[in-house]
């Protein structure tokens, strides 16, 4: 996703760091990347916003069941060769 806008972080960058964010475990001047961009880019604010919402619903929904070190581990590198390789075209059938 992108706004079609210059920004210091692309908006795609941003995206893929929103949970990162969200979870407080990016280090200060991620931080301060992520917000400056969040400033000024309405798209992305959108869509931290709506992932932010999700994130308190789940919480909710599960209680405080801490999550396995390896799971998320294994999630967080799935989700990071997804973003990683190019979208494939759908094959006709």
């Amino acid at each position: 996703m992108s706004c079609g806008n210059e920004h210091g972080t692309p908006c795609s960058e941003v995206l893929a760091r929103v949970y990162t964010y969200i979870d407080g475990e990016l280090e200060d001047v991620g931080c301060a990347e992520i917000q400056q961009h969040l400033d000024e880019c309405g798209p992305c604010l959108r869509e931290y916003g709506l992932e932010e919402s999700v994130k308190k619903l789940v919480g909710k929904a599960c209680g405080c069941d801490p999550v396995p070190a390896d799971l998320k581990t294994k999630v967080l590198g799935r989700i990071e060769q997804l973003l990683a390789s190019p979208p494939q075209a759908e094959t006709e059938q």
